[in-house]
């Protein structure tokens, strides 16, 4: 690898790092992360060409997100991607996302420790380990950079393989304790490694080697992840759990239901919230949070003039 000193930003140029958001992200305000998919096979929606995902970072920005996580790959079985072609899609994204948004969060969501070194010399502020550490020298770029890690669960999948095969029984209570106890020792492994602890995020990752039952019981307990004191992010939105809860839904037709999910989640203190719709997003956080009675209504004039 390069000399990661030497490739580093510098001056005013310097991207907006892991600490400025994550310290404000926290159970009762969370953040709203957006997916920006620079892939032609997402599940859901993809932005092909950079025009397309500066657009989508655009209207991400305007409707609240704090965070963008750009991703080359798509998640699931595909056309094998090269190192250089996964960089070729997003570290130009996360140049042209930097300039032009400067308060920002990047994020870039990759599990190869080479793409993870051209995304944080491009600017990028957090790297989204979506494959629970199968390179874990992604953390050790993180620790280089100075930038925050995200630790996922995977139950022991391997990148690109088929998410919902599980090692767990159908109703099985461990899920929640081993998701927990993998994503801490993630987590524990890397600071060994040199990643500032306040920058580090863990995340259960349903359907992520889980099947529906796995991933709601993940979200029924979610208390557990949030008391390990690290920021929680969930990542839930239009994934296959929602569509298996509400009938044979496809990823089109599962807003209402991860609308759902996600104020559960916010009650149950998730810190950043991964999201497609972030509008929708954030009207439920901001719904939630006056609820729980922590935050405040925006504009109240009804019955008080």
């Amino acid at each position: 690898m390069r000399d990661r000193a030497q490739a580093r930003p510098s001056g005013s140029a310097r991207p907006v790092r892991a600490r400025s958001v994550l310290d404000d992200a926290r159970p009762g305000a969370p953040v709203i992360m957006a997916v920006v998919n620079r892939t032609t096979d997402s599940f859901y929606e993809s932005a092909a060409t950079l025009d397309g995902a500066l657009a989508a970072v655009d209207a991400a920005a305007e409707a609240g997100a704090r965070i963008v996580d750009i991703g080359g790959v798509r998640a699931g079985r595909g056309r094998e991607i090269s190192v250089g072609e996964e960089i070729d899609r997003v570290a130009p994204a996360v140049t042209a996302v930097r300039q032009r948004h400067p308060g920002l969060l990047i994020s870039v969501d990759t599990w190869r420790a080479e793409v993870a070194e051209a995304v944080c010399a491009a600017g990028a502020g957090l790297l989204n380990d979506t494959w629970a550490g199968a390179d874990p020298r992604v953390a050790e770029v993180a620790a280089a950079f100075d930038v925050g890690l995200v630790c996922s669960h995977t139950g022991g999948l391997t990148p690109r393989t088929d998410a919902h095969r599980s090692r767990y029984g159908l109703h099985a209570g461990e899920v929640v304790t081993d998701t927990v106890a993998g994503v801490v020792a993630l987590a524990e492994a890397a600071q060994r490694a040199g990643v500032a602890p306040e920058r580090i995020v863990i995340d259960p990752t349903p359907d992520f080697g889980k099947n529906t039952y796995h991933s709601l019981r993940l979200l029924r307990e979610l208390a557990r992840f949030r008391d390990t004191g690290y920021p929680v992010l969930l990542a839930i939105s239009r994934k296959d759990f929602i569509g298996e809860t509400i009938g044979a839904a496809g990823p089109a037709d599962r807003l209402h239901g991860t609308i759902a999910a996600t104020a559960l989640a916010v009650e149950r203190g998730a810190a950043i919230i991964r999201a497609h719709d972030v509008a929708a997003t954030a009207d439920a956080i901001a719904v939630t949070l006056a609820i729980t009675g922590e935050a405040q209504p925006r504009h109240t004039v009804r019955g008080l003039r």
